[in-house]
Formats: structure tokens, sequence, C-alpha cells
């Protein structure tokens, strides 16, 4: 996870030192590091110039939509992310190298680990940019038809709108506020990235003991590979719990942040849109946005798929090969959940997708009463038509 760990840094986020070095003994945290002061700053940054600013022309307001509840929530949740992530650095060293002393004990063999860390670092990153650079090109574009003679400042004032309410607008500002913007934006995004790299090596770790039963499937073993076996499994298992009591708040978040605007985009689609730049990103920000959350879902939800695996093979064992330590590992199987959680709120499984799906529809009903939102058919041209 070297590459998601530096790109989340250049961001603020998880500042721990010594992540490009192989020995974990060098891994730590301290507060008066320069990654750690630039996440401080990003911290409080987020927290005045977004949170506050906005909190305050929120109250002030006789009356709120959908739209500045929506704005509310995105910045409060990503500046949550952003502590968060600064709390989990504090944990990050000690896990990696307990990390490292199960990969001494036992090395992992996926040879694809990494790639599929990068593939996916990349390739969220990049969809990202791009949608962030279609949310920019939208809101130049109405700027632009606004006041054409000063685009950049009608942009901001209107992407901001408590600048001018509470504060001048100055160009210094405008830049400020813009790039903590971006900060967030990464943030929201991040967080998937995050907890699919690691679900990627809790999985690997999880299939491995499930190939060394294959490897003997059909085979007279001792029972003491079968106890070496359910060991190895102990210590997968173990991983899981100490990774999820570390980023579990993360996985909570950002399910959550998930759900919300998925909604928020879907009640978008019943409303008017200024021209096709910004047709063309909600679009393509709506489909990002399922795909992000399917992705994240579901590779997720195979650390527990790995982890029931193994029953289904040790259901397998001959009669004559059949041991205490293979009772004991199917009875261990079937009598532990192993799986991410969102701080034990819920655990992430396959048929948590079709939970958030019921729960979508659901809410997007209630969102369409409270807005007053219908959605219409054109009417029917009565004038007869002629050839």
């Amino acid at each position: 996870m070297k590459l998601t760990v530096i790109v989340g840094q250049c961001f603020g986020l998880n500042p721990v030192l010594g992540v490009c070095d192989i020995d974990t003994s060098k891994l730590r945290f301290t507060y008066f590091s320069v990654r750690c002061v630039y996440a401080l700053i990003a911290i409080v940054g987020q927290t005045v110039f977004l949170n506050c600013f906005f909190f305050i022309k929120y109250f002030n307001e006789t009356d709120t939509s959908v739209t500045s509840n929506s704005t509310l929530v995105f910045y409060v949740s990503n500046t949550i992310i952003t502590i968060l992530f600064l709390r989990l650095a504090k944990q990050w060293p000690q896990l990696c190298q307990y990390i490292s002393k199960i990969e001494a004990a036992d090395p992992i063999t996926d040879t694809t680990l990494v790639k599929k860390c990068n593939v996916s670092c990349i390739l969220i990153l990049v969809m990202a940019m791009l949608e962030h650079g279609l949310a920019e090109l939208s809101g130049m574009v109405m700027a632009a038809d606004c006041q054409p003679e000063k685009i950049y400042e009608t942009y901001i004032v209107h992407s901001f709108p408590w600048i001018n309410l509470h504060v001048n607008y100055t160009l210094f500002l405008g830049i400020i506020t813009q790039f903590l913007n971006i900060l967030c934006t990464f943030n929201w995004n991040f967080g998937d990235l995050f907890i699919i790299s690691i679900s990627f090596y809790l999985t690997s770790r999880l299939e491995q003991v499930n190939r060394k039963i294959v490897e003997v499937k059909g085979k007279y073993v001792p029972t003491t590979f079968w106890r070496n076996v359910r060991e190895d499994y102990n210590r997968a298992t173990d991983l899981v719990r100490r990774v999820d009591k570390v980023i579990g708040s993360i996985v909570f978040i950002s399910f959550a942040n998930n759900l919300i605007f998925i909604c928020l985009q879907l009640l978008h689609t019943f409303a008017l849109l200024h021209g096709y730049e910004q047709a063309v990103y909600f679009t393509y920000s709506f489909l990002f946005l399922v795909v992000r959350s399917l992705a994240v879902s579901l590779i997720a939800s195979r650390v527990h798929t790995a982890s029931r695996q193994p029953v289904y093979n040790l259901y397998e064992v001959p009669s004559a090969a059949y041991c205490i330590e293979i009772q004991r590992f199917i009875e261990q199987i079937h009598g532990d959940t192993v799986a991410l959680t969102g701080l034990q709120f819920f655990k992430v499984k396959r048929g948590i997708v079709l939970a958030i799906a019921g729960t979508i529809v659901t809410y997007e009903l209630v969102l369409l009463q409270f807005t007053g939102i219908t959605p219409t058919v054109a009417p029917l041209d009565d004038t007869p038509q002629t050839n």
C-alpha cells in the first residue's frame, strides 16, 4: 500500500514517517513532523474556512434546501475523515509491525496484491480528478454566462456563498478556499480507496489458508497439518479484527457518505439542469459514485466470503482422514463471523449491497415528498399532425 499511503499524505492523510522503508520498525508518528503539521493545517483550514463559515450562513438563513444541507454534510463529513486519518496515523506503525510479524511467520504468496492496490489507486484517483474537473468546468461556464468580465470571482462566490457575506472576496482567499475544497473532495474518494486496498490484503491472507486446504484435497495428511492450518486461520482472523478496530470508524463514515450522496444525486436528477456541461457532470458524478460504492462494498465483503470458504473444502475431507482438529476448525468457522465492520454497527457482507439499495429507494421516496419534487411527463401534443 506504499503508493496509496504516499498519495494520501499529499493531501494531509495518514501523516506517518518512514512509509518508503521496507523495515516497519522505521515507521513512526510524531506531531512535530512536516507531514503532521500539514495535516493539522488542513484540519484547521477545513474547520474554519469551510465548516464554521458555512454554519454561520446556514443558521442565519430563514429557509434551507436539500442542496445546502448536502453541502454542510459534505464538508463536515470530510473534515471528520481527515481527523480520523490523523488518529489512524498514531496506530498505523503498531499495526504494520504486527503485520510484519505475521508475514515473517507465514509470507503471503499472492504476487498480484501490489498490482491490484496500485491499479485501484490510480484508477479511482483518475476518475475522481475527472469528476472534479467536470465540476469546475460546469461552475466556470455558469460563471461566464453570469459575469464574463470576472469569471473566477463569480465562480468562487457562487460555489462558496459565505464569501462576501462574512468576509470580503480576495484572490488569495478564493485560492485557499478552493484548495481546501479539493482536499475535501479527495478525502471523500480516498476513504473508499483505503478500504479497498486493506480489503485486498485481508482477503489474500484468508484465501491463502484456503489454498493450503485445496492443495491436499483427497489426500491423507497428519493431524499436525490441520493444526497448523487452523493456527494460520486464527492469525488471519485475528488480523482482520485488529485492522477493524483501527479502520472501523473510516468504514462507517465511508458507507454513510456513499449512502447519503447517492440519495442526493438521485434527487438532483429531477431538478432542472443548466446547460449540457452540468448535465454531463451530474451524470458522470452519479455513475462514478454508484460504481465506487459498489466496488468498496463488494471488495470489502470478500473478507467475510473468504473467511467462510475453507469450511466447504473441509466438508469434503474423507472419513478416514477426519480428526478432532478438522471438527474444531469447522466449528470455529461456523461459530464466528469474520468481517470488516462500521464501528460494530454493521458487518460488511455481500448482502449489504441489497440492504443499501433498499435503503436508497426508501429514503429517495421520503426526500421526494419533503422537497415537493414530482417527476412529470411531457404533455401530449393534441394538435393533429399533417403529412
